[in-house]
């Protein structure tokens, strides 16, 4: 375990596809699971990421905070993914909020894919993490 900052650095993975690397790196925000993808999300290796964001989220967590921040590209079977994380969640009675930022492409693929009609979205990161404290 490392530590940055006030939080917690968990764990980090990468998860390698035909279209490059991406990588997943998670860390607690004051008792909120937040995890940062970095790179590519596309049909390559969707499966790896989801796999490694629903382990990601402990049953007595809140919810998760999925940074997208640093995600440079996000195919319609990331887009995909997304829908599915935010069920599985709901179905374990948490929630998803999702951090990207305002001008970024990666927003406008989720706006205009409706994945911002089932997910909050948030500009930051930590806006996200202390909408889901207030949760508690």
């Amino acid at each position: 375990m490392q530590y940055e900052g006030q939080r917690t650095v968990v764990g980090c993975g990468a998860v390698s596809g035909a279209a490059g690397l991406v990588q997943v790196q998670v860390r607690d925000d004051d008792s909120v699971p937040v995890c940062e993808v970095r790179g590519e999300i596309d049909a390559s290796n969707v499966d790896s990421v989801l796999d490694r964001l629903v382990e990601s989220v402990p049953n007595d967590a809140s919810g998760l905070v999925l940074d997208l921040s640093r995600t440079t590209y996000l195919d319609s079977a990331g887009v995909r993914i997304l829908f599915e994380l935010a069920r599985r969640m709901r179905a374990r009675r948490q929630e998803l909020r999702i951090a990207v930022p305002q001008d970024g492409i990666v927003r406008r693929v989720l706006v205009l894919t409706a994945v911002a009609d089932v997910v909050p979205l948030h500009e930051d990161a930590a806006s996200a993490a202390e909408a889901l404290r207030r949760r508690l």
